[in-house]
């Protein structure tokens, strides 16, 4: 039987959340293992070829930053049981490559994902970030179906 020590839980700030961290701590619970929410912000401009532009426009974006980070630590805290040892991170960069990336740093036994329900149609031309993830994955990618089917 497996053993899972460490769980990546990619979150993106929905309502969904709650569920996947739900998911992450009986997991957690069961096998003693910590569990690490992480958000993936977009990379900084300058990382995608763009100037970054005048002062104001950086110190605008880290507020911001700051604020996801701020908010991340709040659902930490706020849906997962203060016995379960976790951490939160926020990291920027492009989102499938920054998760496997530090899935991988963070010697992550599983990787938990949301997936929005979207009709056959929607799924047969778009490529979502959770396909991604599995297509990519060297890692168990455990996925929680949300939302209403488009």
């Amino acid at each position: 039987m497996k053993v899972f020590k460490n769980i990546l839980v990619a979150i993106d700030f929905n309502d969904a959340v709650g569920e996947l961290l739900s998911y992450a701590e009986s997991i957690a619970e069961k096998f003693g293992a910590k569990i690490w929410v992480v958000h993936v912000a977009a990379p900084d401009p300058d990382f995608v070829g763009y100037d970054t532009g005048p002062q104001y426009i950086r110190d605008m974006r880290a507020d911001e930053l700051k604020a996801e980070h701020k908010e991340l630590q709040q659902i930490r805290e706020m849906f997962i049981d203060k016995n379960i040892e976790s951490d939160a991170l926020l990291i920027q960069g492009s989102t499938v490559e920054t998760v496997l990336e530090e899935a991988k740093k963070l010697k992550a036994d599983m990787l938990i994902v949301g997936t929005h329900k979207h009709s056959f149609f929607y799924n047969l031309f778009a490529e979502s970030v959770s396909v991604e993830l599995f297509k990519n994955s060297e890692i168990p990618v455990f996925s929680i179906p949300f939302g209403e089917e488009k």
